[in-house]
């Protein structure tokens, strides 16, 4: 197998026995005995071999023995789950025995975890096989996978541009079909921007609705989701039906297995601009308007609405951040590891943190705010089923432009211009879905947003349905024509 590059592009999808399909449909085929769990792991790693010094979507090396270590990690083996046998990858800031987890930081040495995550836990039962930690920017803070201490992660659709973040490694190994399915986790937008960037699906669900990390848990405002990234609505819907299976929280309305379309008309509010003050760029607002005149056509009702949030809201969100970067520096040998070396840190970070301790002071009603806007969302919700939104602020921009070496102010800019409609979700702790819908003029995917009510995911996912069925998403092997559901 050889890679199959487009101009700038690269993916790794053939003819070998992965071909294109999605990881329903590889868990199916290993099922009826079509293939072996280690003939669909060999496969995988011979395309993230071919992959991987070019798009950096790992943080180590293969090792020679992967087969060896994925299956001692393997959960499930005896319990077959929804994706058993189906390889994958975690984000490099959740622990999963036997492998480091570096949190996209040079501040920390690499030391083996003894244990396995809550979530990764719950991933890892339905049957999906871990052979390697996915990249990210230092802690998850930046809003693409670029790290000060190594090389960047690159996008599939276009080498030259970013894939996102913080899940920017996860999200670019599913786009050239190195996997189906990844893990990636959202504390301000880093499962749904990477999607956006990578022309994937990315659900960002309701708080509470998975289990929860130790470090989510001790957030005065709990702002991280965990999630997948995928290339079809299936696999997403899926993963949530499976992770049900193993817990399911009885205080919010069940997922259940959702497999397509809903049939009901749904009133669903347009938000095309963010409170920040920045317009969003011409490619993306048309993305979104073309998405909103699709829904209609479909038997939907979409309408301008009011964002519902406080004009405060940016400001409060940024302190936020401030306030986790602060305390990273503060307390990372206490909260993170023991070899935690503050002088190693990049310049967003230090950056954050010295942001944060001019405004300290702002933190409690800060605080008190993101706490409230729970409410005020739920309230907006009261008389609609979603909101349209773009999910980043402008299209998908080139390597360097969001690096933590740029300097402070200019990155800060930069990046609340761009992560400007994400963060909402996060606050108010309500599911909300990247969707792809067009290529912008460099031929990169532009991707549509949809919020629900809390507990909605069912809602999300239907209308995810109902988009794929509909919609020509892009697809990299086919030059950005045909169905992204294609197997």
């Amino acid at each position: 197998m050889t890679i199959q590059p487009r101009a700038q592009s690269l993916h790794t999808f053939s003819d070998d026995l992965l071909d294109r399909h999605d990881a329903t449909a590889l868990a199916e085929l290993i099922r009826n005995g079509d293939v072996s769990p280690d003939e669909v792991l060999g496969a995988t790693l011979a395309r993230a071999r071919l992959a991987e010094p070019i798009i950096h979507g790992l943080v180590a090396t293969i090792p020679d023995n992967a087969e060896l270590v994925a299956t001692e990690v393997r959960s499930g083996k005896n319990e077959p789950g929804l994706f058993s046998g189906v390889p994958t990858v975690i984000k490099d800031n959740t622990e999963v025995k036997g492998f480091p987890t570096s949190h996209g930081t040079a501040a920390i040495g690499s030391h083996p975890a003894d244990k396995t995550s809550p979530f990764a836990r719950q991933l890892l039962a339905q049957g999906l096989v871990c052979f390697g930690k996915s990249t990210l920017p230092e802690f998850g803070f930046n809003a693409t996978t670029e790290p000060a201490h190594g090389a960047p992660s690159r996008n599939p659709w276009h080498l030259h541009y970013s894939t996102g973040a913080s899940s920017g490694g996860s999200a670019a190994l599913v786009a050239a079909g190195v996997v189906s399915i990844a893990h990636a986790n959202d504390g301000g937008g880093s499962i749904r921007i990477p999607a956006a960037c990578c022309g994937l699906v990315g659900l960002k669900p309701t708080r509470g609705r998975l289990i929860d990390n130790d470090a989510a848990k001790t957030l005065p405002v709990n702002i991280v989701s965990d999630g997948v990234v995928t290339r079809t609505v299936r696999d997403t819907a899926n993963f949530y039906y499976g992770a049900e299976r193993y817990f399911r929280n009885p205080k919010l309305p069940a997922i259940g297995k959702v497999e397509g379309p809903g049939t009901r008309p749904l009133r669903i509010g347009l938000v095309t601009d963010s409170l920040n003050g920045h317009a969003t760029d011409t490619q993306t607002r048309a993305a979104v308007e073309n998405t909103a005149q699709l829904l209609e056509t479909l038997g939907h009702r979409v309408e301008p609405m009011d964002i519902p949030a406080a004009s405060t809201f940016p400001d409060d969100f940024a302190l936020y951040w401030g306030m986790l970067a602060f305390g990273v520096r503060a307390n990372g040998k206490r909260l993170i590891h023991p070899s935690f070396d503050k002088s190693q840190l990049d310049g967003l970070t230090l950056g954050l943190d010295k942001a944060f301790r001019k405004q300290f002071y702002k933190l409690p009603m800060a605080l008190w705010r993101l706490h409230r806007s729970f409410h005020d969302y739920a309230r907006a919700m009261a008389s609609y089923d979603a909101i349209l939104t773009p999910v980043l602020g402008h299209t998908t921009p080139e390597i360097g432009y969001l690096s933590p070496t740029v300097d402070f102010d200019t990155l800060f800019d930069r990046l609340t211009q761009y992560v400007s409609f994400t963060p909402l979700a996060n606050a108010t702790g309500a599911p909300a879905i990247s969707l792809p819908a067009s290529l912008d003029e460099q031929g990169l995917p532009v991707s549509v947003q949809l919020m629900g009510k809390h507990g909605g995911e069912q809602t999300l996912l239907e209308l995810a349905f109902l988009l794929e069925d509909a919609t020509r998403w892009p697809r990299i092997d086919l030059n950005g024509r045909g169905l992204a559901g294609d197997k």
